[in-house]
């Protein structure tokens, strides 16, 4: 008789991945400060619309600001844990947010890199987010603002769709993107 009893892999979800600036917030140049920070209409409706769906729900974002010196990791994981809570007032949820700090340019030598490969337009978030969450790559849709994400999106095998500011719950809408 077996040790243990073979499991199953999980089931495979659709991942919705957005970038952060100029998708859920504002881009207002480095924001790492809670009040700095003003959602884009309509995203947190979305998040919790994808969460509902059943869908994974994660946030690729290069954070350069972090190599340049600008702000820390810890200030970068303080906004993050705050926008979960007022997404959790929405109903909503973000499973996992992936950054990339490193930065050709960057101040720091442990944080310079001449092609990060986390950074988009590299697709290193995507690819480790596949590897580790359970995810039906097929069907997930990443959200960006910027030729980069999109590129990001298209060597990991991940459909996309550019948006360009508004509403984000209108523009999934508008484009059929909604689950």
């Amino acid at each position: 008789m077996p040790d243990s009893i073979p499991q199953k892999p999980a089931p495979r979800k659709p991942a919705l991945f957005l970038d952060r600036d100029g998708v859920l917030n504002e881009d207002r140049g480095y924001v790492h400060r809670w009040e700095d920070f003003r959602w884009v209409p309509g995203a947190r409706e979305t998040v919790a619309a994808f969460n509902r769906a059943g869908w994974l729900v994660i946030v690729v974002t290069n954070q350069s600001g972090v190599g340049r010196g600008y702000y820390t990791e810890a200030d970068m994981h303080a906004l993050h844990e705050r926008m979960q809570a007022d997404l959790a007032d929405a109903g909503g949820r973000i499973d996992a947010f992936y950054h990339a700090s490193q930065h050709p340019e960057a101040e720091s030598p442990a944080y310079r890199h001449p092609d990060p490969p986390l950074r988009k337009p590299n697709p290193g978030m995507i690819l480790q987010a596949l590897a580790d969450w359970p995810i039906d790559r097929e069907a997930s849709l990443l959200i960006g603002d910027k030729p980069s994400d999109l590129e990001a999106a298209l060597r990991a095998g991940v459909r996309s769709a550019l948006f360009e500011g508004g509403n984000l719950l209108a523009f999934l809408r508008k484009q059929d993107l909604l689950p």
